[in-house]
């Protein structure tokens, strides 16, 4: 199973896992400091592909930024900034979040988000399920090192 493949079938188990709605893996670009999404498994439509998100904005912008998780349960309530600054929870209709980093030789390399269209909370129980799922990415990362992953995705 070649790297893609891998990170498309974490994406699948993941929302069968949680269970949630929506799953996506955005890639971080240290050189222009922002964040496509990739990967995702449950969206309603193809808007994700041309979503790019600024370093510190939204959800996965804050994710990479802090390094930590973030979770939304009632979007867009109680939100950092602007709705407009999560693209991705507007076109996915996504009303709560959760979001870890996926971090590549101690870097943040991307960002691992479950989402659901109805009002959540997701839990400490869920976020380990999301981090451990994260790890394994960054496992097929460091697998694929002599690929030159991080070069091929812009970091």
């Amino acid at each position: 199973m070649n790297f893609e493949e891998q990170v498309i079938n974490e994406c699948h188990q993941l929302a069968l896992e949680i269970p949630c709605d929506f799953v996506g893996v955005a890639i971080y670009n240290h050189t222009q400091k922002e964040l496509q999404w990739k990967y995702v498994v449950g969206n309603r439509n193809d808007k994700y592909k041309l979503i790019t998100v600024r370093y510190g904005k939204g959800i996965a912008g804050t994710v990479v930024r802090t390094g930590r998780p973030l979770s939304i349960s009632n979007f867009p309530e109680g939100i950092i900034g602007k709705p407009t600054e999560y693209p991705i929870m507007l076109a996915e209709k996504l009303v709560a979040a959760m979001g870890t980093p996926i971090v590549y030789r101690g870097t943040p390399w991307g960002v691992l988000l479950v989402g659901n269209r109805n009002q959540t909370a997701f839990t400490s129980d869920q976020l380990e399920v999301v981090k451990k799922r994260a790890d394994q990415i960054s496992q097929g990362l460091r697998d694929e090192s002599s690929l030159d992953v991080s070069s091929k995705w812009g970091s």
